[in-house]
């Protein structure tokens, strides 16, 4: 049983089994509430799965991108919680649960000998007038997303631009599936692939600086 949680846009948790099903999911769309919301999701989560914290075998980690804190606050709770149990966390980039709902929907609706060949951008909002992308193509052999490039930021008003010049279809998120985060986990774990970094994705330095030396007085 995979425990998939995510803060990098609202907060989302769901349990998921290692064949995909999905035994729950559920989503606070607040973008600033991560810390408030997020020990209250993993309960309802596993009490909608029917399950107990000692029947979770794996943590997916969503890796973002997304902004500092609240990315931080779903990494620090799958750390947290696979520490408590004793479990492997497993890091997941964020876009990738994303593009796999895509092209997973595209398949079961018919649309993927189509969409297979597509290049496509996963794109969130970043705030401060910026917009993170990915870019996609189809499915590889373990059924995971193929990523054509690594998560980057472009400005508000040049990210058209910017995927036009890739030949990328625009694909806007609002929100991070947690369960296609926990399949990616999943097909991963499976494929003994690592496909996830093991720092998060912040894209920008946080705002927070070292203070600099005090000045000198001459007396």
């Amino acid at each position: 049983m995979i425990l998939g949680i995510d803060t990098s846009l609202g907060s989302a948790v769901a349990v998921v089994e290692p064949d995909g099903v999905i035994r729950s999911q559920v989503e606070s769309a607040d973008p600033r509430g991560h810390a408030e919301v997020i020990g209250t999701l993993i309960e309802q989560a596993l009490a909608e799965a029917s399950l107990s914290p000692s029947e979770i075998t794996h943590v997916a980690a969503g890796m973002g991108p997304g902004p500092f804190t609240g990315l931080r606050v779903g990494i620090a709770a799958a750390r947290t919680f696979a520490l408590g149990r004793g479990v492997p966390v497993v890091p997941v980039p964020s876009h990738d649960a994303v593009a796999l709902e895509l092209l997973i929907h595209d398949a079961l609706t018919g649309g993927y000998e189509e969409s297979s060949d597509e290049t496509f951008a996963v794109v969130t909002d970043a705030r401060r007038r910026e917009f993170a992308y990915t870019l996609y193509r189809g499915l590889d052999d373990d059924g995971l997303p193929v990523r054509v490039t690594e998560s980057a930021l472009a400005p508000r008003d040049d990210l058209d631009g910017v995927l036009a010049s890739a030949g990328a279809a625009r694909r806007d998120a609002d929100r991070i599936p947690a369960a296609m985060l926990a399949l990616a986990a999943a097909r991963a774990l499976a494929a003994g692939r690592t496909i996830g970094p093991a720092d998060a994705l912040y894209l920008r330095s946080p705002d927070v600086t070292l203070p600099h030396a005090p000045k000198r007085v001459n007396l």
